[in-house]
């Protein structure tokens, strides 16, 4: 690689000179000593910034697009199921086993796998129906009951711990896999995996220019899409790195081995023992039941009270005993701050809580985690948290058009899309260079997405680069 003085902060782009420095690239040339070892390391970034930015840049921007619809999705949600999830507020509430009860009798199909009474003065309550046929195996029925009359207000396909409605559950998947399965999830951890490494990339290489080339006022051209694309993606950047880390850690394969690492350090996420002895949560937190109509010993009602004596307050869901042997588990489901999460077992013989887990006793990088996810999703904090996502989105889609705009316009006439030169990293002194490439290395492996095309980029290099030196030597001979 080269160490051009003028460098630019862009996924498809490589200086911010004048029309010369952008027509024509320099060959390596020796770091100036005054400036330490990170002169040679500004063009190594750069060239990685570059080809990351337009090999990946299309699957991030894919992942931006779906990523601002489903942050619109809640409140589009609301709109558009209102009638299911929503009643005219009444005098008093029936008691849960009715409202399960009035489901069942409009939808006997399936089995009870879960029932999340009515949080809210004019919300519905939710009985959620598993092994229904002609709902996909992953998704529940959720039968919408009206907590006033019993009266049932529809029934609609159900996805997720938060309760995705059809709409969103479609955006979602199409956010998390493009309706592929589980090979489509390869292109959001890829996309996950690349932006922490082009957003960091960035800010190291926007700080690092002199003041003067970052202006975007009185530029034109190239210079001005440079300084746009470079502001933007400076305040944008933090936001960026989080969306890449909390993307991660629900990866297929980095995700992985973020569960394995979490666990070795024993932080990894307790749950409540539905054995109906009680246990020190090391049971199986159950995500479904074989709960039939849900009513199992005292019933729901007692359930429930037991559940409200512990302090569970709204929203709650209540999971049927799985078998003879299990406790009903009831846990509080608000991903909003402040996060609600506790959760108990019940023994159904008796209506006595069995174990307790509280929120607070999680380990901290369960919390952070938990904390992580439900900021990446636009839950933690409500409206607020979905418009800064749609903006993240929206930047990021501008960052992306912009980086390939500057990619045109260097390359301008017969070296369209030129990279920076090759060169650099023998200039980088070796107790910088081999720390470095130990650390990538390692992230490369826990993050394998990262790892495999940063190799084939390598390779890729390496091929074009012997490629242009024996052309050379041809036409020298």
């Amino acid at each position: 690689m080269s160490t051009a003085p003028s460098t630019s902060p862009t996924p498809g782009s490589a200086r911010a000179g004048g029309p010369s420095s952008d027509e024509a690239p320099q060959a390596a040339a020796p770091a100036p000593k005054s400036r330490g070892s990170w002169a040679p390391l500004r063009p190594l970034i750069l060239r990685l910034h570059f080809y990351a930015g337009v090999f990946v840049a299309p699957f991030l921007l894919v992942a931006a697009v779906t990523g601002f619809l489903y942050a619109g999705a809640f409140q589009a949600e609301k709109l558009v199921y209102s009638h299911e999830m929503t009643v005219p507020v009444g005098n008093a509430k029936l008691p849960i086993s009715e409202q399960v009860d009035a489901a069942r009798e409009a939808h006997p199909e399936g089995t009870v796998s879960a029932v999340r009474p009515s949080p809210a003065d004019d919300a519905t309550t939710r009985v959620m129906l598993s092994g229904v046929e002609g709902v996909d195996a992953a998704h529940t029925l959720a039968v919408f009951v009206d907590p006033y009359t019993g009266k049932v207000r529809g029934a609609l396909e159900q996805y997720g711990s938060t309760g995705a409605l059809p709409l969103r559950t479609w955006i979602d998947e199409l956010h998390r896999d493009l309706h592929l399965g589980e090979n489509g999830r390869l292109y959001s951890e890829l996309a996950a995996s690349w932006l922490w490494v082009i957003a960091g990339g960035g800010l190291v290489l926007w700080f690092s220019r002199r003041r003067a080339l970052r202006k975007v006022r009185g530029t034109a051209g190239r210079r001005r899409t440079l300084g746009l694309h470079g502001t933007v993606g400076v305040w944008a950047a933090v936001g960026f790195i989080f969306l890449s880390a909390t993307g991660l850690t629900w990866s297929t394969y980095a995700g992985a081995n973020i569960d394995v690492l979490r666990t070795s350090l024993g932080q990894a996420t307790p749950s409540v023992s539905a054995a109906a002895g009680g246990g020190e949560h090391a049971g199986h937190d159950t995500a479904s039941g074989a709960g039939g109509d849900g009513e199992h010993g005292v019933g729901l009602d007692t359930i429930l009270a037991a559940a409200r004596a512990e302090g569970l307050g709204d929203p709650v869901e209540i999971v049927p005993p799985a078998d003879a042997s299990s406790a009903y588990v009831v846990k509080q489901v608000q991903r909003s701050w402040p996060e609600k999460q506790d959760a108990v077992a019940v023994d159904p013989a008796t209506g006595e809580v069995t174990d307790v887990l509280r929120f607070d006793d999680h380990p901290l990088l369960a919390k952070l985690t938990r904390w992580g996810i439900d900021l990446h999703t636009g839950v933690l904090f409500g409206l607020v948290n979905q418009l800064a996502l749609m903006l993240l989105a929206g930047s990021l889609i501008l960052l992306i058009v912009w980086g390939y705009r500057m990619w045109w316009q260097r390359g301008r006439g017969s070296a369209f899309g030129r990279p920076v030169p090759r060169g650099a990293w023998s200039q980088v002194p070796p107790y910088v260079l081999v720390p470095l490439m130990a650390a990538v290395a390692v992230v490369a492996y826990f993050v394998p997405l990262l790892g495999i095309p940063l190799a084939g980029f390598l390779v890729v290099d390496v091929v074009l680069g012997e490629v242009a030196h024996r052309r050379g030597r041809r036409t020298a001979a």
